[in-house]
């Protein structure tokens, strides 16, 4: 038997379902929406039915928007340029550096062939489309410096390089303010092979 009434225990396991949401965290959150006023949980509950009602994915890039193409997409002045992410959160995190600006494009996650994820999975098709019909001058490839992150570039520069689009990825290495003692092996030597003459 549940140590919880079965709506609590129902309300903790869809908690369960978010990324990085283990049981006891999950708990607290049920705990946290039945302890609310009724007006403010009913508030939560239809902001998120809302959210998934009013936001789909760009059809130029798979950016979240509530129009017809995201921001980004729309505007005439960004620069040729496509960056292409993982997700998302990877997209808005350089989105606020305000430092790029070029457009995007999101793929559906990493190759994985131990999850099953292939080329097909990934959106692939829709970026080699868009590669294809845009003037791009330079795509460059922002995965994860992971096994899973590293293969996908890999392959994404495989399947660019016969269009003639200039492929790049960003420089890895050493955090501005990280002792060079402390750094891994996999890091330190990432950033001395994109290490850049002193100006």
């Amino acid at each position: 038997m549940s140590e919880f009434l079965p709506p609590i225990e129902t309300l903790i396991e869809q908690f369960r379902r978010l990324p990085g949401v283990g049981r006891k965290t999950a708990t607290r959150y049920a705990m946290a929406i039945l302890d609310m006023p009724a007006e403010t949980a009913n508030t939560f509950a239809e902001a998120i039915t809302e959210a998934k009602t009013a936001i789909k994915r760009c059809p130029l890039c798979n950016n979240l928007t509530d129009g017809d193409i995201c921001y980004i997409c729309a505007d005439t002045t960004r620069e040729k340029v496509i960056c292409v992410v993982e997700d998302t959160r990877a997209l808005m995190r350089i989105e606020r550096i305000r430092d790029y600006r070029g457009k995007f494009f999101v793929l559906s996650g990493v190759l994985s062939p131990m999850k099953g994820i292939g080329p097909d999975q990934l959106g692939l098709d829709k970026l080699m489309e868009r590669l294809q019909k845009e003037e791009v001058e330079e795509v460059i490839v922002a995965t994860n410096p992971t096994i899973e992150g590293d293969t996908t570039a890999a392959y994404l520069m495989k399947l660019i390089a016969p269009i003639g689009i200039k492929v790049t990825r960003p420089a890895l290495g050493i955090p501005v303010g990280a002792d060079i003692e402390y750094a891994d092996e996999v890091t330190l030597a990432r950033a001395l092979r994109a290490r850049n003459p002193i100006t």
